[in-house]
């Protein structure tokens, strides 16, 4: 994956869940985060052959005689329960390429790498608004945490987070 590109969507899936104003993230760190010696994250992209292309005929999408219409983010998490698991941090097809299997494809491929580093589950999220998402990942066999289980996924950042790291309550 490279990092033009790799930034280019993370900017469009921030807009796609109506949070364009929370990315804060810059290029190079996804560069130094996703492309050093020990990455912290790995991504797959997905092309289609050039007479498949975007409708849009921008530089932003097309590249050496293909479209990269969509990506997958994942890195290595543990289970203290499971043990190794794969955690999905983002899931983005362009929208005039959905329902064309590649978003199935981009989370198969993130299962298989999974499943060859010898992890037991996949995890991720899904906003609560994105019905077409959710009922997208019920079809492939995944299940509501949440809802069966009553688990929340809790975030601590910025000072909250400084403060933790201090030791206050």
């Amino acid at each position: 994956m490279d990092i033009i590109t790799k930034t280019l969507f993370v900017m469009e899936l921030a807009e796609y869940e109506k949070v364009s104003d929370q990315v804060k993230i810059a290029q190079r760190d996804l560069e130094q985060d996703g492309f050093s010696k020990n990455p912290f994250f790995h991504g797959i992209i997905a092309e289609v052959p050039e007479h498949l292309k975007s409708k849009e005929d921008s530089c932003m999408y097309f590249f050496t005689g293909h479209t990269k219409v969509g990506y997958s983010l994942y890195f290595y998490t543990y289970s203290s329960w499971k043990g190794r698991a794969v955690y999905m941090e983002d899931l983005y097809v362009m929208p005039e390429f959905r329902g064309k299997g590649i978003g199935k494809a981009l989370m198969s491929k993130v299962s298989q790498l999974g499943l060859a580093a010898g992890c037991t589950q996949l995890n991720f999220t899904v906003l609560d608004w994105n019905k077409s998402s959710l009922d997208f990942y019920l079809k492939q066999g995944c299940w509501d945490v949440t809802s069966d289980l009553g688990y929340h996924c809790m975030r601590c950042e910025g000072d909250a987070l400084e403060h933790l790291a201090q030791g206050g309550l």
